[in-house]
């Protein structure tokens, strides 16, 4: 009886989500950041654009860092990396300029929206308090791209150069994120 009262129970699908999705709000703070500090020099007009995304990921990863500590859950191992990975993706893009800014932003809310619009409709009379809490974060996130894709031409140079690349690293965290 001592050993079962140690034990924690099974993660479930909506624990695993919020650490996943915590993770990539993580990465996003991480991503406009170092797209901040560039952007000061490459893309002064994008300033305050990125700074309204900024106070958005803060909120969405406090949202969820809130959320899995009510659930008694620990941050995803991907945490880290998330960031990590966002810091590089950043500061590369935000060197780049004001075209591969709004490009990474395109890419990543593209791939972003699509999964919490899957992680919704899985969880849905699962877990309806994550649902709650996607469904609230789903229209900033849609706010992000709508901005973003507004700033491209249409089949333009950083479009077609960041968007294979940053939808398959997207996809490809999110994906090690489920199963770590």
């Amino acid at each position: 009886m001592a050993v079962a009262a140690r034990l924690k129970p099974l993660e479930t699908l909506g624990d695993r989500v919020i650490k996943v999705d915590h993770a990539g709000e993580h990465g996003a703070v991480c991503i406009y950041r170092a797209q901040r500090w560039f952007a000061r020099w490459r893309a002064p007009d994008m300033l305050a654009e990125i700074d309204g995304f900024l106070v958005h990921e803060r909120g969405h990863r406090a949202r969820f860092a809130a959320e899995l500590g009510r659930r008694g859950v620990r941050r995803c191992r991907s945490y880290i990396w998330c960031g990590v990975g966002g810091l590089l993706l950043g500061a590369v893009t935000g060197l780049a300029g004001r075209g591969a800014i709004a490009a990474t932003t395109v890419a990543i809310e593209r791939v972003v929206l699509r999964h919490m619009h899957e992680q919704i409709a899985a969880l849905r009379g699962v877990d309806d308090r994550a649902v709650r809490i996607l469904s609230a974060i789903v229209a900033e996130e849609q706010e992000h791209h709508g901005l973003s894709v507004a700033r491209l031409p249409v089949g333009g140079f950083w479009r077609r150069m960041i968007d294979p690349a940053v939808s398959v690293s997207t996809e490809a965290v999110i994906w090690l994120g489920m199963r770590l």
